[in-house]
């Protein structure tokens, strides 16, 4: 098991990530909090949403494997009950590193999916936010991952 920083960190070294879950409204979703923040600090970042063209200004991508040139890490930001199918379709790409999106709720967070991935020697993180750690964290989700790590919404390992 690695530590929940050293994950974080070693998915964050990535520099092109792909956000499932971008949504058209904005103040509704966690997954435009990541994909702006992300963006904000410097990554190459690819909205996935098979419903828009374009989101938060940029194009959108019907898919992972829709994206030219690929990616290397996803956060993952939908329904929990369709994670699966993205860590799946990672990993056919050769996509090593998926992060589950997790706030106070569920999030994203799929157990299955988690360990259909590991079992496939993907890292998988399951909870949490990128805004959390490293580079793109900020005071307000410093706090929060404190607090969550209490509540087991952040994993202290992966």
């Amino acid at each position: 098991m690695t530590a929940i920083k050293d994950a974080a960190d070693a998915f964050l070294a990535h520099k092109r990530i792909a956000v499932t879950g971008v949504s058209r409204t904005p103040g509704s979703h966690g997954s435009n909090v990541v994909y702006q923040r992300l963006r904000e600090r410097g990554y190459e970042t690819f909205a996935i949403n098979p419903n828009a063209e374009t989101l938060e200004g940029d194009p959108a991508y019907a898919s992972l494997a829709a994206v030219p040139g690929g990616v290397e890490a996803v956060v993952i930001g939908t329904r929990p009950e369709r994670a699966l199918d993205t860590v799946k379709e990672a990993e056919s790409l050769g996509i090593k590193d998926v992060w589950m999106h997790r706030g106070p709720g569920q999030g994203s967070v799929d157990d299955a999916a988690a360990a259909w991935g590991r079992e496939h020697g993907m890292t998988v993180i399951d909870g949490g936010c990128p805004c959390m750690f490293g580079p793109t964290a900020d005071g307000g989700h410093k706090f929060m991952c404190s607090f969550m790590k209490r509540t087991g919404n952040v994993p202290r390992q992966v």
